[in-house]
């Protein structure tokens, strides 16, 4: 079982350029005349969060769209670096991610190729591809297009060659992002089903989602975030009351 995770004083900011000087002229204009002058405000999405999850369960991220649920991800992810704070993982944890669809995939490269480049980042040999290379194919149900480019792999497509990726990779924690609203309905019910035998086998899974029913169902305990605050942390029932309060 994945140890607890310990996410302390958390906070992220993106810079919003305004007056973005192209020019040296423009530049040399900005120096005399204010209007003209380049600025930068930062634009903070998330605001010191504090979350203990953790191992074995399964923890929800909800909100409004643009409430901070998937830079929280991505913070966790590795994917953004955070303006303050830090998440802290236990020692050795493998994180699979299924965040944003085609993250980590080269569009020029096949499926095949791509399920190879993906094992070599998360630091497998090229023999570990080969023993799951098959279950891979197998559960992305791709295998007569397996050696296509994924530029030219529909939404889904991706979908389920990432999550058939990341599930292989047997990581002891893994971030999911609306990966469950993508595909069609067979699909959807696989990964519910693979989720639930990583659930049985005490794995730490963090999902962020819009479906209350899945949140409802799925989820131990439930953070609810509104303008990048965290505004609630507890059971789904209760923290679905506030998250309708919050869209009402």
């Amino acid at each position: 079982m994945c140890g607890d995770i310990e996410i302390h004083n958390l906070s992220k900011a993106f810079m919003i350029r305004y007056n973005k000087s192209n020019s040296l002229k423009s530049k040399f204009v900005g120096m005399f005349h204010k209007r003209f002058r380049e600025e930068a405000q930062p634009l903070w999405v998330l605001r010191d969060i504090n979350l203990t999850i953790r191992g074995g369960e399964v923890f929800g991220v909800i909100g409004k769209n643009g409430s901070g649920k998937s830079t929280l991800l991505r913070i966790m992810a590795g994917i953004y670096p955070p303006s303050s704070g830090e998440v802290r993982y236990p020692r050795g944890v493998r994180v699979g991610t299924m965040i944003d669809l085609g993250v980590g995939f080269h569009p020029e490269l096949t499926g095949r190729e791509n399920i190879y480049l993906g094992g070599s980042v998360y630091g497998l040999t090229h023999k570990e591809i080969e023993e799951m290379y098959a279950a891979i194919v197998d559960f992305s149900e791709l295998d007569g297009f397996i050696d296509t480019p994924i530029k030219n792999y529909s939404s889904g497509m991706q979908a389920r060659l990432g999550f058939a990726l990341a599930l292989s990779l047997k990581p002891g924690l893994l971030l999911v992002d609306e990966v469950l609203a993508v595909g069609d309905e067979g699909f959807q019910r696989k990964c519910i089903g693979q989720m639930n035998q990583f659930k049985r086998d005490g794995k730490t899974i963090v999902l962020v989602s819009h479906d209350p029913s899945t949140v409802g169902s799925f989820c131990d305990r439930v953070c609810v975030l509104d303008h990048g605050n965290q505004v609630y942390v507890g059971t789904p029932t209760e923290a679905l009351d506030v998250y309708h309060k919050i869209l009402h």
